[in-house]
């Protein structure tokens, strides 16, 4: 079997097992990587069939459809075959269409019978001759918009409503991009400049962020393989979610709570803005998710940094009232704003799962809170961009809890280039806005009586 073959045999078996038992794509690749011991450079073709399938599924089903009238229900792996070769069809330049239909129809062969590699064979020829239906013949903007980006109409719909047409488009087509990998530099360690240079010459390709001062942007090459990172000089992370600490604004020999801290990137930003003097207490419900927060202070040797498996709703029984100075809530969500990173979760998130959320955010909100001191911040933050989860949360907790106010001195302590973002105490970050996961950060205050 050549080497191309064996990169989307890879592919059509991590996107069966996606679809058929919810499983991340991320661990998935990793493991098939691992597992078949994939060459460095198909390494990235294989990483562009699973995610630039997954990513464009609707569409791609869309373009398939009056191909398959004839066909009676198909086999899960021949979907999937049929989407992935689609999608190199369409999407792939450097990939010739028959290169891509004739290894298709061989997969077909070894993996079913006859009639199965004659229908793969006869489905791709008539779409290289007829080419895929337009989109534009699609008049309803909403379900055009669904379509051509692979998101299912509720949420288009929600969007829609939430943000107008025009930015929730933005947003949709923002989400079949790439990330680029980010990371922060480690401030008690190094300085920006110097671990760029030792970087650079490990043979990696960065650039500096222009939104956060301690950050970097990565262009070619995987950080986490390198020296720096094992020296403890960086940790990987995004740049939306390096506001947080900023948006704390933690003052030297602060105790701080940081009450959903797995896998710890905000804890150890906050830990290192304290220039490894006060205490951060790190929760998290699961002890392995725990372990990772110790695993990373320890490799970034930050030594104020203090673990606990907990849930944090009963954080009342293990901690006194107004113990801390400021308290972190990231709160479990929808993770909408990570969408580029997790492709597949644009298919299993129901709307019923966004209400729910909302009261699991409140829960968490109300127990946290007596632990903080009178005068003292509380920053809420998710990675979701949805009001439901956000603003409505925030209008609901004040409503309810008058010693809170929205802290308007949020704006000051952003970085510059954040600032325009800032709305009095809120911040709600787009995939869009520079290139980040969707955010969304609100800093309330604990008044003195």
């Amino acid at each position: 079997m050549s080497q191309s073959n064996n990169v989307r045999e890879g592919a059509l078996r991590i996107l069966e097992q996606i679809e058929k038992n919810q499983s991340y794509s991320n661990l998935l690749l990793n493991n098939e990587i691992k597992k078949n011991q994939i060459n460095s450079k198909d390494i990235g073709l294989l990483t562009e069939l699973v995610y630039g399938t997954l990513q464009r599924r609707m569409t791609l089903d869309f373009y398939l459809q009056p191909f398959l009238k004839k066909a009676r229900k198909l086999e899960l792996w021949v979907r999937q075959l049929l989407r992935l070769t689609v999608y190199q069809m369409v999407y792939l330049d450097k990939i010739p269409d028959r290169a891509a239909i004739y290894e298709a129809v061989e997969m077909a062969k070894r993996r079913g019978h006859k009639g199965i590699s004659s229908m793969v064979n006869g489905v791709l020829r008539s779409i290289q001759r007829e080419g895929v239906p337009s989109l534009e013949d699609i008049s309803d903007p909403v379900e055009r918009l669904s379509i051509s980006t692979s998101h299912p109409s509720w949420l288009v719909q929600r969007w829609v409503n939430q943000l107008g047409y025009e930015r929730a488009k933005e947003m949709c087509e923002m989400n079949l991009t790439a990330p680029l990998q980010t990371a922060r530099i480690n401030t008690t360690k190094t300085n920006r400049k110097a671990c760029m240079e030792m970087l650079q010459e490990e043979g990696y390709q960065v650039e500096a962020s222009s939104v956060i001062p301690e950050a970097i942007r990565c262009l070619k090459g995987n950080l986490a393989n390198s020296q720096a990172f094992k020296d403890g000089l960086l940790t990987i992370q995004d740049e939306s979610s390096m506001i947080v600490a900023y948006a704390l604004g933690v003052q030297q020999d602060e105790e701080i709570l940081d009450a959903c801290a797995a896998p710890g990137g905000k804890t150890t930003h906050i830990a290192e803005k304290l220039n490894q003097t006060g205490k951060v207490f790190s929760l998290d419900l699961h002890d392995h998710k725990v372990k990772l927060i110790a695993q990373n202070a320890s490799r970034l040797q930050l030594t104020n940094i203090e673990t606990k498996a907990l849930d944090s709703r009963k954080v009342q029984e293990h901690f006194k009232e107004e113990s801390f100075d400021r308290i972190l809530l990231d709160a479990p969500c929808s993770g909408f704003g990570v969408m580029r990173r997790k492709p597949d979760m644009k298919y299993t998130k129901k709307e019923t799962d966004v209400d729910q959320l909302q009261e699991i955010q409140l829960q968490l909100l109300k127990s946290v809170t007596p632990l903080l001191k009178k005068g003292g911040i509380l920053v809420y933050s998710t990675c979701t961009v949805d009001e439901t989860e956000n603003g409505a949360v925030v209008e609901k907790f004040l409503g309810e809890n008058k010693e809170f106010i929205g802290d308007i001195g949020l704006k000051g302590r952003l970085p510059e280039t954040i600032q325009p973002l800032c709305d009095e105490f809120t911040l709600q970050i787009l995939p869009q806005d520079f290139g980040s996961d969707g955010f969304y950060i609100a800093a309330l205050r604990r008044l003195n009586s």
